[in-house]
């Protein structure tokens, strides 16, 4: 096959050379949800954990700190886009949007929509501890 290539560029490009399009991003984003995903649920889960165990929320003062509003964020984020990602893969399993100019569309505005809803999502939760640590 490589005797019969007359292209000048490499038969399996290189990310150096590849050119970024936004279905690239959001499939690089896919997977790196859902490691963050795995690994935000893992946290609750012994969270929880602890809480049964002993009354207590470990590390409490870092979860309601900024940084943890930050680690909050990055947590919605990464699921809500997988949710969305795994609708758009059913648009895909049923024939629809394969054309590159829908699949970008699609892919902004899955990116952009998790983004709003996320920091929506983070804003509300820490308006509410900041409104409960208030005693209100």
């Amino acid at each position: 096959m490589s005797a019969s290539w007359k292209d000048p560029r490499p038969m399996s490009p290189h990310l150096q050379i590849w050119r970024w399009h936004p279905a690239m991003l959001s499939s690089i984003l896919h997977r790196a949800s859902a490691i963050i995903s795995y690994v935000a649920l893992f946290l609750v889960a012994i969270g929880v954990l602890s809480i049964a165990l002993t009354g207590r929320l470990p590390l409490e003062g870092l979860i309601y700190s900024p940084l943890g509003a930050v680690g909050l964020f990055v947590f919605l984020f990464a699921f809500i886009f997988m949710a969305f990602a795994q609708i758009r893969h059913n648009i895909w399993d049923r024939g629809h949007m394969f054309t590159a100019e829908l699949n970008n569309m699609l892919s902004y505005g899955m990116i952009l929509l998790a983004l709003v809803i996320a920091g929506y999502l983070t804003g509300s939760m820490a308006a509410w501890v900041q409104n409960a640590a208030a005693g209100g």
